[in-house]
């Protein structure tokens, strides 16, 4: 073997966590182990820790490179630029230790990132029985970053090694990450690697560094105190108000469910918005049991009218639901949709009672979904049951770690910061569900995410890596109303601001949602417009990979002539006329139009509307009408031409 020195010694230094002295064990990144797929034509880092002064011999290919470990107690050495291929063994010895990483290959790296519907594993997505069962590519691979975070950067992951696509391990993937890779190795034939780093629930800022968001130190440290002191208030106030613990739920003795009593005196519980996770009413960090109660007048005719049922959307995790005593339903499973039958003669004329007692072990907890889908039906009655609830505390265990997913950094300074050595093709991203809240976050989520992108890229010294993300997909109730608001509209609009950017790309997915699902299940179309997006900003394919996407627009007379990009080998409606537009005038008022495929333009009109101002297309939450498409199959982006 010859020795030779690729790059010299880089020492780290200690100002980020490192330990330092004679007691540092010697380890090597997590990101290299067996089966580890390396980024090819890139010059790959290789680091890690030992006793300060170490000598570290790197193997690879029959060259032997010797590093020293720093001051600090840590290491790095490099490996040269490999095409694709393998596979390859890499041997990283210091003293007497020796590892021995197995079946390396070169290939691309892909960051999938985001919140749970980028977390969302092939096992729980559609199809998973047929799709685990043919998983059958070992040049597919996948490593997952535990959830962990930190307030302030850290030098190395929490965890995590490298599987192959086959069928002991696929259903653990990420399934967009995975479908999207399937897409890849058809296309462009190399190793893929997804490195997924996703946590459900978070926001954008959690995924962003410090000094982008404009934060010095000590505002971060107000923040996390705050944040403590909420928690350890609310603990202090579960016991005092409530007596409750983490053992016993006082609500349910022997079976009997005591807090269902319809006579219970509820005076002093709390007062609760529904629906909404407990954590954003007041409740952060809350794991554990509490229950909501209502109550419901009806009257004979309502109640005469025979059986009815109780929709109660998506609750996380798991609930028992009572009416005026009477247990009516009971669900194990925080993605699954409520919906009960109520048996002739539990509802009564006048008051009714329902009790709804919601355990959640982890993350979000509580009823949420649409206010829409929260009612009680009996014949054609449809009773709201969205509003003022009351709330008290069973049992409680305050996760201090529940919240991080929330506050600004913290997952990017321990699930991104320590991979920024590592080289990487480009990255996918689904997020935005958590920031699409209100107006205010939605609108503001555009100058984050622009801001993030710029950032990670420069981190990962790689200004062009393409940055893919995934536009959000229709949900809740589709609304008659043509000039409705609709916060994840807006989200979608501050999504496609990064458009502007060089080398981003999304996935319309406006058209595989589910309205009484925030995590729908078809992560295969997801998956596929993403690679197309790959497939040209990143391997220079000449294909049509998005959907039509609004250009510019001219008024003609009492019409408007929208003009498009992506309009493919043409524009077609899926259905016998298109549908989903809305024209506007001065005085703000949106009204249904007609549209028309004209060429390459849609041209919108409405007969109210003499003298049009402004045009939306697609613009709600579930934009469920909404039907233009390029012929290549690629859903039109959703777009408003005013505001």
């Amino acid at each position: 073997m010859k020795v030779f020195s690729l790059l010299a010694l880089i020492a780290l230094g200690v100002s980020r966590g490192e330990q330092s002295g004679p007691d540092v064990p010697f380890t090597v990144s997590c990101l290299f182990s067996d089966g580890v797929i390396v980024q090819r034509n890139a010059i790959v880092p290789v680091w890690g820790t030992a006793p300060s002064g170490t000598s570290v011999a790197i193997s690879f290919d029959g060259v032997l490179l010797e590093v020293e470990a720093g001051p600090g107690g840590t290491w790095r050495g490099a490996l040269e630029p490999h095409p694709a291929g393998g596979p390859h063994t890499l041997t990283i010895s210091a003293g007497d230790s020796r590892l021995e990483i197995q079946d390396v290959w070169f290939g691309d790296v892909w960051i999938a990132s985001g919140q749970s519907n980028m977390e969302w594993v092939v096992a729980d997505a559609a199809d998973a029985e047929n799709e685990i069962r043919s998983g059958n590519d070992p040049l597919i691979r996948h490593f997952k970053v535990p959830r962990s975070w930190s307030s302030e950067p850290q030098p190395t992951l929490a965890g995590g090694e490298w599987h192959p696509a086959d069928s002991e391990h696929v259903g653990a993937f990420s399934a967009v990450g995975y479908y999207f890779a399937r897409e890849l190795r058809e296309a462009v034939d190399v190793p893929i690697g997804i490195i997924n780093s996703s946590w459900g629930g978070s926001r954008i800022e959690p995924w962003i560094d410090r000094e982008t968001l404009n934060m010095d130190r000590d505002q971060l440290t107000e923040i996390l105190d705050e944040n403590r002191r909420q928690i350890e208030t609310l603990e202090q106030r579960f016991r005092d108000q409530y007596g409750a613990s983490s053992a016993e739920d006082p609500g349910l003795r022997d079976s009997v469910a005591v807090w269902a009593d319809p006579d219970l005196d509820t005076t002093d519980w709390d007062d609760i918005v529904v629906p909404g996770n407990w954590e954003a009413r007041g409740y952060p960090g809350l794991d554990g049991v509490a229950w909501y109660r209502t109550e419901v007048g009806l009257t004979s005719e309502q109640v005469d009218v025979g059986p009815a049922t109780l929709h109660l959307d998506t609750i996380d995790d798991d609930d028992m639901t009572w009416i005026n005593g009477t247990l009516v339903g009971k669900t194990w499973g925080w993605t699954i949709p409520r919906t009960y039958s109520v048996p002739a003669g539990i509802l009564r004329p006048g008051r009714n009672t329902i009790a709804i007692r919601v355990q959640d072990g982890q993350g979000g907890g509580g009823i949420y979904g649409a206010e829409e889908e929260l009612r009680l039906e009996a014949g054609s009655f449809k009773i709201p049951l969205s509003g003022s609830w009351k709330f008290r505390v069973g049992t409680f265990m305050l996760n201090h770690e529940g919240t991080a997913n929330q506050l600004p950094t913290l997952l990017y300074n321990k699930m991104i910061f320590p991979m920024l050595q590592y080289p990487v093709k480009g990255f996918i991203w689904y997020q935005g569900e958590s920031n699409a809240g209100s107006e205010e976050d939605a609108l503001t989520y555009a100058d984050l995410f622009k801001s993030m992108i710029t950032s990670w890229r420069t981190a990962w010294d790689n200004e062009s890596a393409p940055f893919l993300f995934v536009s959000l997909a229709n949900f809740l109730a589709a609304s008659d109303d043509p000039g409705a608001h609709s916060n994840w509209a807006v989200l979608r609009e501050s999504q496609a601001a990064a458009l502007s950017l060089h080398n981003v790309g999304q996935a319309i997915t406006i058209d595989v949602g589910d309205a009484e699902d925030i995590h729908p299940r078809n992560k295969q179309d997801v998956g596929r417009r993403l690679a197309l997006a790959a497939r040209h900003l990143a391997y220079g394919e000449d294909l049509v990979y998005s959907g039509p996407v609004y250009r510019s627009h001219r008024v003609d007379g009492g019409r408007m002539v929208i003009t498009f990009d992506h309009v493919g080998s043409g524009l077609v409606a899926r259905g016998d006329q298109l549908k989903g537009f809305a024209i506007g005038g001065a005085d703000g008022r949106f009204v249904w139009a007609d549209a028309r495929i004209d060429g390459s333009t849609v041209v919108v009109s409405s007969p109210s509307v003499r003298s049009p101002t402004a045009v939306r297309y697609a613009w709600a939450d579930n934009p469920e009408n909404a039907n233009l498409y390029n012929k290549e199959g690629l859903p039109a982006a959703p777009f408003r031409t005013g505001p």
